[in-house]
């Protein structure tokens, strides 16, 4: 075996000594001859110049699309320049709030005003720091919701897969039974749901807008939950929650999501911010960090973790999370986009998402073949049936510097923002027409 241990040859026999072994391999004797590895075929080492050479050929085999037309949990959002002119500077760029929080007063501030910016567009009482990501969120925030009595957690098929999987896994660690709520129209069907509620229902959750691009009926469904003793936890896209019913207008226990499109580009799948919000009821349930806000000895305000009896500070066995630390500088991000947009900017993006999202579908919609598949309202999302392969059409597409939407139960799930002007969304129908001749 090869190893890499950064120490002197005398120093890792002290160590050996103190471990009571001989050799490194006898480290690992307690693992199976099968499972380990007889040999790495590794190359030999390069320089720094040819390793630039050689990671710089693989980066030109990324392709950047000139339009894109997909979201389905990703989002290509306009980023303003001093977004990432303020994030980049040295003092902001760490990964996570430092464990002696309370000598790091600037980063507790950003993630304070993070919790402030969450709870004001959300309507609810209290936030987190953010946890990994939306899906990370979801699964956090339905596990808030069990107890002895209730844990079997219903979610609406409307949601999005890759969330729906990362809840399953959740509770299926925490031996919690998961049942999806079928759909009418595309939407949640509130008959399917009452009926199947009971009293060991935890909670239900919904996506709003759904993963369809629908707009869901959250406060009937959420009636309906409350109704049956049931919490009620809604995914929200952050855009959208600018122009539609807040969760706590929705009557919602928990609101969680996925902020990327708050100033994080697409970069190739990460990193995200998964934003998590309750009711005060709630708040002892919330996950990871919360950082308060207090006053010094001086009467100087100042900002702490708060709830310090947290998952990180007690017995595994029961914790009912291991989140204990936050993404610091994408909440960071997130915190100056909004500040730089502001309530008014903010909307603006969204009125244009609906506004262009609408033109698009008109316009595809029109071509034979490309019908919408749901009658309902929609933010900025919509699915269209598709008369041939779609990914045969995603090729073709692609083939014109376009990406387009993503192929989904026989049709395209597609996305318009305020990204996609009118002359793309046109130059977009005219290659559909091409590609279906």
């Amino acid at each position: 075996m090869a190893y890499y241990v950064p120490s002197t040859e005398t120093e890792q026999k002290e160590m050996l000594a103190s471990a009571g072994v001989k050799t490194f391999d006898d480290l690992f004797a307690a693992v199976p001859d099968s499972l380990k590895i007889k040999g790495l075929d590794m190359p030999e080492g390069l320089s720094e110049f040819e390793v630039r050479g050689r990671v710089e050929a693989i980066s030109r085999e990324n392709v950047v699309f000139k339009s894109i037309f997909r979201g389905a949990g990703a989002y290509n959002h306009y980023i303003p320049a001093l977004v990432k002119q303020i994030v980049s500077k040295e003092e902001f760029v760490t990964a996570y709030t430092p464990y002696q929080a309370e000598i790091s007063q600037g980063v507790l501030q950003s993630i304070f005003e993070f919790q402030t910016m969450m709870c004001e567009l959300t309507g609810l009482d209290v936030s987190n720091a953010s946890v990994y990501d939306g899906a990370s969120a979801a699964a956090e925030a339905v596990g808030m919701c069990r107890d002895r009595k209730r844990s079997v957690v219903f979610v609406s098929e409307s949601t999005n897969p890759a969330v729906i999987s990362a809840i399953k896994t959740y509770c299926y660690a925490a031996n919690s039974e998961v049942k999806t709520v079928p759909l009418k129209n595309g939407v949640t069907d509130a008959d399917a749901l009452a009926s199947m509620l009971n009293e060991s229902a935890a909670c239900f959750y919904v996506q709003q807008p759904n993963f369809y691009g629908l707009i869901e009926d959250a406060a009937s469904l959420g009636e309906i939950a409350r109704s049956r003793g049931a919490k009620f936890v809604m995914g929200v896209n952050p855009v959208a929650a600018a122009i539609l019913k807040t969760p706590a207008e929705c009557g919602a226990d928990i609101a969680c999501g996925e902020a990327q499109p708050f100033g994080m580009p697409l970069a190739f799948g990460g990193p995200y911010l998964g934003f998590m919000t309750a009711t005060s009821e709630m708040s002892r349930k919330l996950p990871g960090r919360i950082v308060g806000q207090t006053k010094d000895l001086d009467g100087k305000r100042a900002f702490v973790l708060t709830l310090q009896a947290r998952e990180q500070h007690i017995r595994r066995e029961k914790a009912s999370s291991n989140i204990c630390s936050n993404q610091a500088l994408c909440a960071l991000t997130a915190s100056v986009y909004l500040t730089v947009m502001g309530p008014d900017g903010l909307r603006s993006v969204a009125e244009q998402c609906v506004s262009r999202a609408r033109y698009a579908a008109e316009r595809i919609s029109a071509i034979k073949g490309f019908e919408l598949l749901y009658s309902g309202e929609f933010f900025h999302e919509f699915v269209t049936a598709c008369p041939q392969d779609a990914s045969v059409i995603e090729k073709r597409l692609a083939g014109r510097d376009i990406l387009g939407g993503l192929p989904v139960d026989g049709g395209i799930l597609w996305c318009v923002t305020e990204m996609n002007t009118r002359e793309q969304i046109d130059g977009l129908v005219s290659a559909l027409k091409e590609a279906v001749r």
